[in-house]
Parts: C-alpha cells; structure tokens; sequence
C-alpha cells in the first residue's frame, strides 16, 4: 500500500516506522545536545501531528493504537519493577516508604483541592484526576536522573516513588471513579468496595505468583536459555490481561509486583534479561511519547484557561512540595535530600494515557467537565517535564547532593601505572577512584590521597558503595587481561562502550586468545599493563597541559614526539578518553593529559609533581 500525507494519511506499516524513527531520533538528538530527551519528543509529535497534520495515530494506526499504548506502558513498568532490587534501597527505605504511605494520600488530597480551586473542576472529576496524579512518572524519572547523576539515596528515592506510585495512582483514580459511579448509579457501595478489594487482592497474588513462577522455571531450567525473553514477554503480557479483566487498570500494579520479585530472586542470565527489557523499554518510552503527542487536538486545548495555569502552578509549586515534605518531615534523611526530592515530580505516560480514559467515562456517565481531564494532563505533563528537564541537575548542584561536579574515571586495578595516573587526575580536579580486591595494591594510593575501594568492581558490594553515577569513564587496567576483558564488557551497556577502555591484550596463541568482539576500546596507543610498568619503572611521569591561542596542539606534538596522549579534558572540566590524536578535540583551554618519556619532561617539578612555572599538572612516577 502506498504512503501519503493529507486526508488518506499514511498506512500503518510506515506510521509505526515514522514512530520509532521520530522517536529513537529525538532521543539521539537530545543526547547530543545534551539535553532532556523528553521535552525534544514531546515536541516533535506535536509537529507532526497536530501542528502540521502529517500523522494521526487514529487515523493511520486506526483504534488498535490505544491498547498498545496500554501494553506500552505495562511493559515499561514491569522493567521498572525489575530495576527495584531490594539491596539498593537500604538507607532509602524509610523515605520511600513514607512517599507511598503517608506521601499518595497527602497528594492526592492536595492536587484534589488544586483541580477544585485552581482548574475549577467539579469534585468528581477533581477526586479522580487528584488520585492519579499521585503518579511521577518512571518514564520521565530515569533519563533525568541519568543526565543529572544525582547521589545513590535522592536517586533510589526518585526511582523507587516513580515505580511504586505509578501503579497506586492509578488504583487510586479507580477508587474514586468507583465512588463516582456509586453516587451516580444504582450500585451499592459495597458492591463497589467489593470489586475494588478483590481486584487489588488478584492483582497482588497474581503478579506476585507470576513472579516466583518465572524464578522458579528460570533457576531450574525448565525454560531454555534461548526462549527467557520471550516467554518473560507472553508472561507479562498474560498477567496485564487478566488483571485487568478483574479491575480495570490493576494490571498496573500486577506486572510491577511481578518485576520486584523477578528483580529480587537472584535468577541465572538476570543481567542479560534487564538490559534487553531496558533496550525494548527505551523504543517503547519514545513511542508512546510520540503517538500520544501526536494524537493531541488542539481544539481540545483550546478548552484550557487561564485558570489552567494556576492549576500547574499550584501543583508544582505547592502539593508536591508540601505532601513530599509532609511524608520525610519525621525521617533522618538530610534537608538537601529532602528539598530535591520535593520539587521534583516530573509526570509521564501513565498520567496521560490513563487519564485520557477516566475523562471519557466520567463524561459518559454525566459528569462533563471529565473532557478536561485529558487536556489539563497534557499541559501538566508537558510544564513538568520542561521544568524538571531543565531544572533538576542544577538544583541538585545548587544542593550539593550530585554523586559528583563533574563525571569521574575508576580505574581497575592498583598498579605503579594506575596510582600515577589517578594522581595526575586528581591534581586536574579529576574525579578518580582505584579498585582493586587485593588490599595491598591499593597502599601508595591511600597514602597520597587516592579514593579507593577495596574489592571486585563487579560485586555487589561495589554496586552498593560506589556512586557508580557519579563516573563517566573506566579503565580496565589489571594484569589479568580475562578480567579486564570480563569487567569491560560486563560494565559497557552501563557506562556507554564509548567510555569503556582496557590496556591491550598481551600476545598469545590463537588457543588463548579472546574474541575481538569482547571487551573495551584501547588506551594508551595499544599498550599492554606490562609496557605501561615498564615505562613508569623508566621514570616516564603524566602531564596535563593547557592548551591556548599560542599553544596549540601542534606546538605540543612538535615539543613531545613520543608522549602518549591518554585523554583531553574540555572547556567545561568534563574529560573524554582518545584512542589516538586524531580523537582530541584541541582548542584553547583544552587540557591535554598525557604520558611523557624522561627526555621530554624537562621542564623543573615541584614537590608533588608539578610543573613550575606553567600551566601543567604532573602525577609523580610511582
């Protein structure tokens, strides 16, 4: 079937082809820019869509759309629910607990009152938006808090809120639209409390039993390593269904219980597992954003007012704050913690497409200002997403509660080359930290001040006690070139494989050899650990140095022939990793780091290393 635009509009193949390149684009183009990836698709599914009239999910996709946003947003939050590992909430398990417990309630009162007095909505459709507006979003909450890289507790609270509350919010705007509907119709209210009580009590064992089920077959290979993913796919799907089928919108909460206990049993191929459903979550969240945004209707906009604003306003500004506040008050959590959680609460996909649906059945039944519902999510979503996007990395700055100012380097591996290389580092205002599970390796970066952590990088115990967030880069430098290609590789989907290095293999048979296709990129020109040593037991000494309009990189290369360039560290202080010169970005104010043989570093040291009399950093040969 041919394309088009116009009134035939596209067909249905190339309309879910436009969203996935709309969507995975905007994301790609938001990365580069540095910026939230939600505000860039927000915006360009309203170009297509209701601004240029290129796409219409309903008339190009036809009604099938609406269930697979439904789907969408099931699988998204059972990814979520798998991310929810127990060990990562410890000293963060007071305050979540307290956000769902004392902080829905509260908000949900408080936003109730902002629809009434703010928006000028009836109490029926105040108290059903009012309960799902509970909900923060895990859709929007994780890629902010990738770009801010906040500290391990503000970030688990964040995370954990976004994922529990989703499913609550949701069962909450059912609560009230089941009030709504008794005082409506002819149904008894304990009939209604009824369906409510048991649809919550299937939801929970459902997702639950699915959870230990999928364990147990997974554990006991009773499911084949090829057939995991998608039989954990038709199982999510089937509990989504059949929850929903007792309640609707229960299936919410069914397949979030059913990723915690899948996230916290300790299952065989887990890792493999998650990074595919977070790959699948990542098209999903683009898609829907798209859609959704494309299917808005201006004219339906149209219905907002200026009272409208007020009530954003009144939600961002006054009930999150005031019922996050409220909910931590009595908690040991610092004030800083506690200010950013409180305004921050970005909302997302669930808000809009399930508010969407309660706004047409409170309309059915007769409450008619329910067709506001939808538009005044819409605008709810898109104010907090702009605003939290925007604002939340330099408020957690502003409170000191980032895992660091700028992204840091591990280095694996305590060894004469790695201690005078994190010196180096740490003298450019470096972040740098040295792992290493033999304590012994560690001693000379102890003594000169190097952050360090005792133990294997990939335990669970370095998971726990490294702010993994707040690094960019790692270097796999130990002397075992098995475990540096086991931690580059295990270690790439999470920091980037563009940040990810190890020193070169050393040269062995073809019966020992790993596979190319393992591991990191090079560092130091394809130097191996033992060459690395050998250089610094031959009195070669690290560089950083400034470059300017009158020194350029020319001038630095002419002056240092063999020095090896291991990273340049850019204007605003955030260091990027080269495999060669070819890779520098060098301009003025760039600070090349570097390796340099005993005859090119002629320049007087001071006592620490450093150059006098310029503008060069030095780490001391070990």
């Amino acid at each position: 079937m041919a394309t088009g635009t116009g009134a035939e509009g596209l067909d249905p193949v190339a309309a879910i082809a436009l969203v996935g390149a709309l969507g995975v684009g905007a994301q790609w183009v938001a990365w580069r820019l540095r910026m939230p990836a939600i505000v860039l698709m927000l915006l360009v599914g309203v170009i297509v869509g209701p601004a240029m009239g290129f796409f219409d999910p309903a008339r190009d996709i036809g009604d099938i759309y609406i269930p697979l946003i439904s789907i969408a947003v099931a699988i998204i939050l059972f990814e979520g629910g798998l991310t929810l590992n127990f060990h990562t909430l410890r000293d963060a398990a007071s305050g979540v607990r307290r956000l769902v417990v004392i902080g829905a309630p509260v908000g949900w009162l408080l936003s109730t009152l902002c629809l009434r007095y703010g928006a000028g909505l009836s109490w029926e459709s105040s108290a059903v938006f009012g309960g799902l507006m509970i909900v923060t979003g895990p859709t929007v909450i994780a890629p902010l808090l990738r770009s801010a890289r906040l500290a391990r507790r503000p970030a688990a609270l964040l995370q954990w809120e976004a994922i529990l509350n989703d499913p609550v919010g949701a069962l909450a705007a059912v609560l009230a639209f089941e009030v709504v509907v008794v005082l409506r119709t002819a149904e008894t209210v304990s009939t209604a409390m009824l369906t409510l009580v048991l649809g919550i009590g299937i939801a929970t064992a459902l997702g639950a039993a699915a959870g230990v089920l999928t364990a147990w077959a997974f554990k006991t290979a009773r499911v084949p390593e090829f057939m995991k993913v998608p039989v954990l796919f038709v199982l999510v799907l089937a509990v989504f269904a059949v929850s929903d089928m007792v309640l609707h919108e229960s299936g919410l909460l069914a397949v979030t219980i059913m990723g915690v206990v899948i996230g916290n049993s300790r299952i065989p191929s887990f890792e493999e597992l998650r990074r595919f459903k977070e790959h699948a979550t990542i098209l999903l969240v683009s898609g829907v954003f798209i859609l959704l945004a494309a299917s808005l209707d201006f004219s339906t906009l149209g219905q907002l007012t200026w009272r409208s604003l007020i009530f954003v306003f009144l939600v961002l500004s006054f009930a999150r704050p005031v019922s996050v506040l409220l909910a931590l008050a009595t908690t040991k959590l610092p004030w800083r913690e506690q200010v950013l959680v409180a305004t921050t609460g970005p909302r997302g996909v669930v808000i809009v497409a399930v508010a969407g649906l309660f706004g047409g059945r409170l309309v059915e039944i007769g409450v008619a200002d329910g067709a506001l519902i939808g538009p005044l999510a819409f605008a709810l979503v898109a104010a907090s997403v702009v605003v939290h996007g925007f604002t939340l990395a330099p408020v957690a700055r502003l409170l000191g509660v980032t895992a660091s100012e700028r992204p840091g380097v591990i280095l694996v591996g305590g060894s004469y080359w790695t201690t005078g290389f994190a010196e180096a580092l740490k003298q450019a205002e470096v972040p740098v930290l040295i792992t290493d599970p033999n304590r012994g390796n560690l001693r000379r970066a102890r003594e000169i001040g190097i952050d360090t952590f005792f133990g294997d990088i990939l335990s669970e115990t370095a998971e726990l006690q490294i702010e993994i967030a707040g690094y960019k880069t790692i270097v796999a430098a130990t002397d075992n070139d098995a475990y540096n290609t086991l931690v580059a590789t295990d270690l790439a989907p999470e920091f980037g494989r563009e940040n990810v290095f190890q020193v070169e293999r050393e040269k062995s048979s073809v019966r020992h050899s790993l596979p190319s296709t393992l591991g990191g990129q090079s560092i130091a020109g394809g130097a191996t650990y033992h060459e690395l040593n050998r250089r610094m037991w031959r009195d070669w000494t690290f560089r950083v140095t400034r470059l300017s309009e009158e020194y350029t990189i020319e001038d630095w290369r002419a002056k240092r022939p063999e020095a090896e360039i291991l990273a340049w560290i850019d204007t605003s202080d955030e260091i990027q990793f080269v495999s060669d010169d070819a890779d520098v970005a060098a301009g003025p104010g760039v600070r090349i780091v570097s390796m340099l043989p005993p005859g090119e570093a002629t320049r007087e040291r001071g006592p620490n290393g450093a150059r006098k009399g310029g503008d060069d950093a030095g780490g001391a040969a070990a």
